[in-house]
């Protein structure tokens, strides 16, 4: 039988006065990260590996930190680099519906914007001033001038040919024509007949033939416009370069060493030249009140438009590379994306129009995403490992991509990707995309894996208050005392769930600290004491117990049936852990088992009724051999046995029962009764041996909260694995309760350990026979399943045939 453990294996403390300082206000900040070298040497070289693939993926919990860890590292490394180059997309002449990309040094994207902006300008005020220039107009006038005289010119020389003739070139609303004259007067039809037919016929020909002159003559005449025309587009061309010239020539001086900017203005300067007419005429031109040609003529605020710049990405107030997380990481949201307008019906865009997304931001620095996020988003993920790959982002839509639309858009020039990709997420997370998706791991072959707890000591425990008091100086809390120091240092080996570690889930300690900052405030303290402490720990507990609460109730009242005293063949006391939340808690269940004669069969009822997962079902099975191989390894077991969660309405899960239920079974089958004031957790193998489960502070904690409303004994006590006892931080009640006597933990190694604790009797141990004594919980338990195996025996033997004597007959007379 074993004993109970000492109060001070129950919760290991930490002294206060060890740890060298009154307040954290005397302490430094923590240099480096707490517990996590494996992680941090992983970025360190991820960070600095500038290969193809080398992108990062950051697995662990959340609450560890990593996020703030991973972006310090990333701004440390930034800071050091170079800013990128800005990214502007600009107007493509010659296919407007591909802008062309200009990538600048980090500033000159901004100041190239505005000087293109300027230059626009001056060029419409240099233009508008040339063409309002007394020399055009009168060159402009002249060449007008000289189609009106070639068209009197002409016009005169047929009407003098005609008048030659004896014939007149007249005017009429349906345009011109030609009229017989006689002593130079037009005259009429009837004066016509009159004259003598050769004369009539003279004059019906050369009026033919004038007539032929005529419409060859209007037929010259729209190519004599057009050559106007052109002669005119000559002299705008002409004007324009040389209102345009200097004022780009100036510009290409300025950007001289930037050979992508000095072929953008060539292009601009050709675009302006070619457009001339809508600088000078723009939307309050002469033509603007003709609706044919006002309606022809694009807008002047479109033109200027045109030789706009889009400043995509701007790097001209960064002091390093960028380091960017997106929260938000769908497809546009890391690609970018041409957005539309809505003009007279129909949607229309242009290069202005073309957004950026986390890569362009990012491109040159560090992106970080949050992995499942990503993983979540339609056709993100597909859209970040293309980039990657081919080392450049293609700006297009999600229709554009699957080919479900038709409608013509833009096509900007793809920009030169050159980013590191930093993904953030859990565990199973990183092994399914890494079993299951081969661009991962071509792509994300750096995995930094991020520790949830750290081991105990005493550097470790310095090194904890250090971080206290780092945490207390950036959010502004009040110094914390040693002794409060202490307590969170305890709860952290708390929420490690083991003595010998301390838990770095930032998050969770974070809290603690602003709540106890929060209490000792509202009581007007100077500093944060272990009370303050306590007190944040309890209400955080108040704030969602409230199940736990009704539980208890509820088995006070005798509505869950669970015995702290007294002894019951066939029954004990289970314990569960439910977490709801941020809050787990343990509660203890009554687990009932029964025998009777059967085929070796031990039936599992919450699995009958799938209401027991696999590992519940693995454990029942396990001890199923173990019973047969200890007590029946050379005949076969004659029992059939039902183990059940009695009150229990979901599904069971875990083996920490098998324990208990094993001890159920063998109490029923040797009849001998177990002591109801324990409660019992642990697994155990084929070869009776306890085994470590989780969750052991809640489970004991809950079995104690139980007796003591009941009122402690003395008696009572918790039965748990040995390998658990490295685990305990118990709370400080149940520690005193032990220390007083008047509760107990046993730890236990094997079954047989376990079985005397429970029943008050020796457990036996098989002698040179391989017999076990009789007065023993194995002796009895082997006798019953020989009893068992000749009931069944006797039961199963065929019936001996009976003798039946032939009855003589009766005399009837």
């Amino acid at each position: 039988m074993t004993n109970p453990l000492p109060p001070e294996r129950l919760r290991r403390q930490v002294d206060p006065a060890l740890l060298g300082f009154a307040t954290t206000a005397e302490l430094g900040d923590l240099r480096d990260v707490l517990g996590q070298s494996r992680a941090t040497d992983a970025l360190r070289f991820g960070i600095g590996m500038r290969r193809q693939g080398y992108n990062l993926f950051v697995l662990g919990p959340q609450g560890t930190g990593r996020h703030s860890i991973v972006r310090q590292f990333l701004t440390e490394q930034a800071r050091g680099e170079p800013a990128p180059h800005d990214w502007c997309y600009v107007a493509n002449f010659e296919q407007e519906h591909k802008p062309k990309g200009l990538a600048l040094p980090a500033g000159v994207g901004v100041k190239f914007k505005r000087d293109l902006e300027q230059l626009i300008e001056d060029l419409g005020a240099a233009i508008t001033a040339a063409f309002e220039s007394d020399e055009y107009r009168a060159r402009r006038q002249e060449i007008e001038g000289s189609l009106k005289e070639r068209h009197e010119q002409a016009f005169t020389a047929l009407g003098h040919e005609a008048e030659e003739q004896g014939i007149a070139l007249i005017r009429t609303p349906t345009g011109m024509g030609f009229a017989p004259m006689q002593d130079h007067e037009v005259i009429g039809p009837e004066q016509f007949h009159k004259l003598p037919e050769p004369e009539q016929q003279r004059l019906e020909a050369a009026v033919g033939a004038l007539q032929e002159k005529l419409e060859m003559l209007v037929r010259q005449l729209p190519q004599w416009r057009r050559e106007v025309q052109q002669r005119i587009r000559d002299l705008d061309r002409e004007v324009t370069q040389a209102a345009v010239e200097h004022l780009i020539d100036d510009m290409r001086r300025a950007y001289a060493v930037h050979p992508a900017v000095i072929d953008h203005l060539a292009a601009v300067q050709q675009a302006v030249v070619d457009d001339a007419d809508g600088f000078h005429h723009g939307e309050d031109g002469p033509e603007a009140g003709i609706p044919g040609l006002a309606a022809m003529r694009p807008p002047k605020a479109a033109l200027t438009r045109r030789f706009a710049v889009n400043l995509l990405v701007d790097h001209s107030d960064a002091s390093g590379a960028p380091v960017v997380y997106e929260d938000n990481p769908g497809y546009q949201e890391l690609i970018g994306r041409v957005e539309h307008i809505a003009q007279m019906g129909a949607l229309v865009t242009d290069f202005t129009l073309i957004k950026p997304g986390a890569l362009h931001r990012a491109n040159g620095g560090y992106l970080m995403l949050d992995a499942h996020k990503i993983l979540t988003q339609p056709f993100a993920w597909d859209g970040l490992k293309r980039c990657l790959s081919a080392r450049e982002i293609r700006i297009e839509s999600p229709g554009q991509m699957l080919s479900l639309i038709s409608t013509v858009s833009l096509e900007p020039e793809r920009m030169p990707l050159d980013v590191k990709v930093v993904l953030l997420g859990d565990r199973h997370l990183y092994y399914l995309l890494y079993h299951y998706d081969p661009d991962f791991r071509a792509l994300f072959k750096v995995a930094a894996d991020f520790e949830e707890d750290i081991p105990r000591d005493g550097d470790s425990e310095l090194a904890y208050a250090h971080l206290v008091a780092t945490l207390a100086r950036r959010d502004a809390l009040l110094p914390f005392t040693r002794e409060a120091v202490a307590s969170v240092i305890e709860h952290s080996a708390r929420l490690a769930d083991d003595s010998s570690k301390l838990s770095i889930a930032m998050q969770q300690i974070v809290d603690v600290l602003h709540e106890a900052d929060y209490w000792a405030r509202a009581g007007a303290g100077e500093t944060i004491t272990a009370g303050h402490v306590a007190r944040a720990l309890a209400a955080r507990i108040d704030r969602q117990d409230r199940i736990r609460d009704r539980m208890l109730e509820q088995t006070l009242r005798g509505t869950l049936l669970i015995d702290t005293a007294g002894a019951k063949v066939g029954q004990i006391n289970g314990l569960s852990v439910l977490g709801l939340g941020e809050f787990s808690f343990g509660h203890p269940t009554r687990l009932s088992a029964r025998v009777r004669l059967g085929k070796g069969e031990v039936i599992d009822i919450q699995r009958e009724v799938e209401m027991g997962g696999p590992i519940h079902s693995k454990g029942v099975l396990i001890l199923s051999g173990l019973l047969a191989a200890r007590y029946s390894p050379d005949q076969p077991l004659a029992l059939t046995a039902s183990l059940v969660f009695e009150q229990t309405y979901g599904e069971i899960e875990g083996d920490s029962a098998s324990c208990a239920e094993l001890y159920a079974l063998l109490s029923a089958i040797a009849e001998i009764p177990i002591r109801q004031c324990y409660a019992v957790t642990g697994s155990v193998n084929q070869f009776g041996e306890v085994q470590a489960i989780g969750g052991v502070n809640e489970k004991i904690e809950g079995f104690f909260d139980l007796c003591a409303r009941r009122g402690l004994t003395g008696e009572q006590g918790v039965l748990i694995p040995v390998s658990n006892v490295a685990h305990l931080m118990l709370r400080e009640d149940v520690v005193e309760a032990c220390r007083a006597g008047r509760f107990a933990i046993h730890p236990v190694t094997m079954i047989d350990e376990g079985m005397e604790l429970l029943t008050g009797m020796p457990a036996g141990e098989r002698d040179a026979d391989g017999r076990f004594p009789p007065e023993t919980v194995n002796g009895r338990v082997a006798d019953r399943l020989s009893v068992m195996l000749e009931l069944t025996r006797i039961y199963s033997a065929p019936p001996e045939p009976v003798q039946v004597e032939p009855v003589p007959p009766r005399d009837t007379q």
